[in-house]
Order: C-alpha cells, then sequence, then structure tokens
C-alpha cells in the first residue's frame, strides 16, 4: 500500500508542478553561486550554511517528486470487502464502485481515493491516505527552504560584509541585483502561499477532518469519538516515532485502527 507509482496525464498539473520545479532549480543553482560560495571563500560564513542549505534543497525536491507519483490511494476495482467491516462501505454513485467511508471521487483522475484530502495541481496528484505525509513534508520543507532564501538574501546586503568583486565580468555577478530580487520575490510569493496551506493541513489533522469533509459540513456529528494528535499525526505518517515524521526517504506503513475511530457518515 502506498508503494505504486501513480501518474496523472494532466497538461495543467504538469505545468504547475514544472512551475515549481523551476523555482526550485533558480534558488538551488543561483543562492549558492551569489551568495554561500562566495562569502564562504572570503570567510563569512562556515560551511554548515551551505551543507543546511543543501540538505533543505534536498528534502523538499524529494518530498515534490515522491508526493507526485506516490499511490494516494487509489482503490482497486473489485475491493475484497471484509465482512465484518461491510457497514463501513458506500457505494460511489460516480463510478458505481464500492468505497469505504471518508473516501471521495476526484473527478480529474477519475477514481476514487481513500481519505482523500484533495487534488493538488502543483504535485499533479490527489493527496489522500497514502500520500498525505509526502505532502505535509512538501509544505514544510518549501517554508524552511523559502524562508532561509529570503534571510539570505536580506544578510547579503544588510549584514554580510562585501565581496571584493574579482569575478565582475561573470554573468551572475553582473546582474547580482536583478536575480536576488527575483529570487526574494518567489520567496514571499510561495511562503505566503504555502504558510496558509501548511496551517490549514495541520489544523485538519488535529480535528481529524479532510478539505473536503469541512466543505461538505459532513462532520458536524459531535458524538463521534475524537482522538489525541498524536495518534491523528502517527495515522497520517505511518509510524509513531516521531523523529521519522520528517524523513521522505522511507515507506508509510499504515497504523491499524479500529473502524469505530476511523469511519463516520
Amino acid at each position: 500500500m502506498g508503494r505504486r507509482i501513480h501518474f496523472v496525464v494532466d497538461p495543467q498539473g504538469w505545468c504547475c508542478m514544472g512551475l515549481i520545479i523551476l523555482v526550485w532549480l533558480y534558488n538551488t543553482i543561483f543562492i549558492p553561486k551569489v551568495i554561500l560560495f562566495p562569502h564562504y571563500e572570503e570567510g563569512h560564513i562556515s560551511v554548515v550554511a551551505i551543507l543546511c542549505y543543501y540538505f533543505c534543497s534536498l528534502f523538499c525536491i524529494a518530498s515534490l517528486l515522491r508526493a507526485s507519483v506516490a499511490d494516494p490511494g487509489k482503490l482497486p476495482e473489485n475491493p475484497k470487502i471484509p465482512i465484518t467491516e461491510r457497514e463501513y462501505w458506500e457505494l460511489c454513485n460516480k463510478c458505481n464502485m464500492m468505497r469505504p467511508k471518508r473516501s471521495h471521487h476526484c473527478s480529474r483522475c477519475g477514481h476514487c481515493v481513500r481519505r482523500m484530502d484533495h487534488h493538488c495541481p502543483w504535485i499533479n496528484n490527489c493527496v489522500g491516505e497514502d500520500n498525505h505525509w509526502l505532502f505535509l513534508q512538501l509544505c514544510f520543507y518549501t517554508q524552511i527552504l523559502s524562508s532561509y532564501t529570503l534571510i539570505l538574501d536580506f544578510c547579503h546586503y544588510y549584514y554580510f560584509l562585501p565581496l571584493k568583486k574579482e569575478n565582475w565580468d561573470v554573468f551572475v555577478f553582473r546582474h547580482e541585483l536583478a536575480l536576488l530580487r527575483i529570487s526574494a520575490f518567489m520567496g514571499l510569493i510561495i511562503l505566503g502561499g504555502i504558510s496558509g496551506l501548511f496551517y490549514t493541513q495541520l489544523m485538519g489533522i488535529f480535528t481529524d477532518t479532510t478539505s473536503i469533509e469541512k466543505m461538505s459540513n459532513c462532520c458536524e456529528d459531535i458524538s463521534r469519538p475524537r482522538k489525541p494528535w498524536q495518534q491523528t499525526f502517527s495515522e497520517v505518517f505511518g509510524t509513531h516515532w516521531k523523529i521519522l515524521w520528517f524523513i521522505p526517504f522511507r515507506q508509510r506503513q499504515p497504523l491499524r485502527v479500529s473502524y469505530h475511530f476511523a469511519n463516520h457518515v
């Protein structure tokens, strides 16, 4: 579960994801070349600052690529429903297939997804039970990388000592101001957008409610049991080890959850 490759044929999604990758490439190439490496060579910063930047960049692109190709929880054509769990399944009125409650039919992908949160064009994939944890990691590391980039842009002009400009004839140094302004503009836009999205995602996990359920107001049943936030996060990330919540280079193992908690109408 969650290990199958899921590829969505959607030109709009390809364009959105391609734009995100271009922004990532821009900052990953020019920020070290314009700020990190020159200031390191002149002794203004340590190698730790460079390693941290590449570390954040690596985790950001890894979570993006994995979230975009990971199976979000697509239901098989003929699911085997245990007799003891049939009351927790329902018929989809769009594809006429049985699905667990809290599943949703994605019109863009054309199939039902277990515990679907939403379809995200920026990863060209649905965000569902099996890749929600990767989407959260993407939001988290995008915020870290954008904030780090903005701090470096600021420090380059207002805190670090001026560079000697020995390579003034190089393109990146002749257009340094324009390149850093573009970087700062993209950083502000992405940080502002992703922070709001990350906040809504966290609130959804704390309340054990998906974005679709919030919009459809189908979770007003106050009598259903509420789970501790540690349990809801563990279910999303597939492990009780909190350190593993931040690592995209692993396989998620679904936790067995009682249907008394996991399902509601």
